[in-house]
């Protein structure tokens, strides 16, 4: 815990995304020492997820400082943000910073930069197709590492990522310390996480719900 390390962290948000993929991160690394985070969209205006709830950028993209690390998640407004010029070129500004990262969907927008030719990459089990589509050698794995690209599968994935990050920045014992206060102790009800783990019928099902259910005026889908 003496690391004397200070990182500049960007949490890149914007409207529709998913919360759970930036606000996992956001409470590992704000557990770290000497850490300044930044939550970074194109104004300061309070952005809506795609669940409703609303965060309050803190810096744009034009005043933002210089990173060490940057990371974007993905979410049901995904697609109405992911070909943005403007987006895309702030990734690929930032290109120079220590580690890349994304959580869930969020790949698709390095993968769009350029920022993940010739690298592996995780991402939601709905988006592995599309990934691979653009190029990316699609990790199954919770956690993908290649060399200074870290990125997270589904959601819930972006806690375990961010451990990763912060062993990867501090030590394994900070991260360790970090875990157990959040007491980041996963039992779910269900072992079916995954579709590997889940079986085709339920992932069909689950496919046809969030397609019925979640992406009703949106202009996403999972088929």
């Amino acid at each position: 815990m003496t690391n004397s390390e200070h990182y500049v962290i960007g949490l890149v948000i914007y409207p529709g995304m998913t919360a759970l993929d930036i606000v996992g991160p956001q409470q590992v690394f704000g557990g770290l020492p000497n850490v300044k985070i930044h939550r970074i969209w194109k104004t300061l205006d309070a952005i809506a997820t795609d669940d409703g709830m609303r965060i309050l950028p803190d810096t744009t993209f034009a005043n933002c400082p210089t990173l060490d690390l940057y990371c974007v998640g993905g979410g049901m407004g995904q697609p109405a943000v992911v070909n943005d010029d403007e987006v895309i070129n702030f990734f690929r500004q930032q290109s120079n910073v220590k580690f890349i990262t994304s959580v869930c969907g969020g790949s698709e927008f390095l993968a769009k930069a350029g920022l993940l030719e010739g690298y592996r990459a995780a991402t939601h089990w709905a988006m592995r197709d599309k990934l691979a589509e653009l190029g990316v050698e699609v990790g199954t794995e919770r956690v993908v590492v290649d060399r200074n690209r870290y990125t997270g599968g589904g959601v819930t994935a972006g806690i375990d990522f961010a451990l990763t990050v912060a062993a990867a920045l501090y030590g394994e014992e900070t991260a360790k310390i970090n875990q157990l206060l959040m007491e980041y102790n996963p039992d779910p009800p269900f072992d079916v996480g995954s579709p590997e783990k889940a079986g085709a019928e339920l992932v069909n099902k689950a496919i046809a719900y969030a397609t019925e259910n979640l992406f009703k005026d949106k202009e996403s889908s999972l088929l």
